[in-house]
């Protein structure tokens, strides 16, 4: 979903606070494979998933495990990083060609000064990244492997079209042949 269209289809803004948001956000486009954020290093910017997909993924005793997965229409941010001063746990990869509109979250700060509807526009977000953890929590905890799948690909539905099957395995908490059966079965 394009940038602007997101934005307003979420809170009311001047065509003026269009333009001024428009313009604090930079738009940049990375080829697949490229790392947005490394594991263990430092960013303070809130990223806008305009097209493509990213990936969010820690490594775990020599195994890489995929977190979760930002697609187009998404907010996420280096919560780490900017809230806390600590190094990202994780590593954010682009799987498919992406654009990606940013802004350093001190800048984002200053726009919700002078734009208080950002302020609830972030609330908002916020309020969808909770869910969406709490819904990964909730199948982690209470699912089996093949209701899990059922969830991915109702939260992801082009996914298995996007994502390589081993970064969905992972994302699922199972191995690439479990999820061959799964898929095998439906």
């Amino acid at each position: 979903m394009e940038f602007l269209e997101y934005i307003t289809s979420k809170v009311s803004l001047s065509e003026e606070e269009c333009l001024e948001i428009n313009n604090a956000f930079e738009t940049e486009t990375y080829v697949k494979g490229t790392l947005l954020i490394k594991p263990g290093s430092y960013s303070r910017k809130v990223f806008y998933t305009e097209r493509g997909l990213v990936r969010t993924f820690y490594h775990k005793e020599d195994k890489d495990i995929t977190q979760f997965f930002f697609y187009e229409g998404t907010f996420t941010a280096a919560v780490d990083s900017i809230f806390y001063q600590k190094p990202e746990a994780y590593g954010w990869e682009t799987l498919e060609q992406t654009t990606v509109r940013g802004i350093v979250y001190e800048d984002l700060q200053a726009l919700c000064d002078r734009i208080p509807a950002l302020q609830k526009l972030l609330f908002l977000v916020a309020i969808d990244i909770l869910n969406m953890f709490a819904l990964k929590l909730e199948s982690i905890q209470f699912q089996t492997a093949e209701q899990r799948y059922i969830t991915m690909t109702e939260m992801y539905p082009s996914i298995l079209l996007r994502a390589p099957l081993g970064h969905i395995a992972s994302y699922l908490g199972i191995t690439q042949q479990t999820l061959s059966v799964i898929r095998g079965r439906r």
